[in-house]
């Protein structure tokens, strides 16, 4: 994301070169909805482009969804210690300064590359129906799941809850294993009223027994 074309290009062409499918976009407006309805890999924003600018851009993305720990790369023409600060403050992970240097942007690509391996199979989904209670306040939902990943699941539900809600998770994977219990957050509300559950915030023994039943499951590429 740069208000620039001429970098998105610059950047989309070594994405290209090192096997990265790229998205580039030049209005920082459009960015909000395609970071609500898509999990990327990598993201650059232009720290000063027009509102909303990459300060703000990073700060939604790492407030809540399923971005909210993909790597965000901060460009810009502002070596100002300040500008630094505000960037990682704002949830940055790389500077990269302008004007982008082709082997800087690779080499800080392919040193990202094990990390959205590991993002790629943490959101891998696989196609599962299994009970799920979810506790909302006072109410209990019973849900049945569509798909689960090694941080989510996705539920179809009688009715939807507002995103951003807290929930408590109790999630049958099989009738011979104890339900999987922890809590989570409600990301996304999709039609159908099916809803996207983050669960991050499962006690490890339940993420590890979550895990040892779907990474059989998860195919590396």
């Amino acid at each position: 994301m740069d208000d620039e074309a001429a970098t998105c290009e610059l950047i989309q062409r070594v994405l290209y070169a090192a096997g990265v499918d790229a998205l580039t976009l030049t209005r920082s407006g459009l960015a909000a909805n395609f970071l609500e309805e898509a999990k990327f890999d990598m993201v650059f924003f232009d720290l000063h482009m027009a509102s909303p600018d990459g300060l703000d851009l990073s700060r939604e993305m790492r407030r809540a969804g399923s971005n909210r720990t993909t790597p965000i790369i901060m460009l810009s023409d502002d070596q100002r210690p300040s500008a630094l600060s505000q960037g990682f403050a704002a949830g940055a992970s790389f500077f990269l300064y302008k004007p982008i240097d082709k082997e800087r942007l690779l080499k800080l690509i392919r040193a990202t590359q094990g990390r959205m391996d590991h993002e790629r199979r943490q959101t891998r989904r696989i196609p599962l129906r299994s009970k799920v209670r979810l506790r909302f306040g006072f109410e209990e939902i019973l849900c049945e799941t569509v798909d689960v990943s090694l941080d989510g699941i996705l539920v179809k539900a009688p009715r939807t809850i507002p995103a951003g809600s807290p929930v408590q998770v109790s999630m049958e994977l099989t009738q011979k294993m104890k339900p999987v219990e922890g809590a989570g957050s409600v990301v996304r509300i999709l039609g159908g009223k099916q809803m996207g559950i983050h669960l991050d915030r499962l006690p490890v023994g339940e993420s590890e027994r979550l895990q040892e039943f779907l990474l059989p499951m998860i195919p590396y590429d």
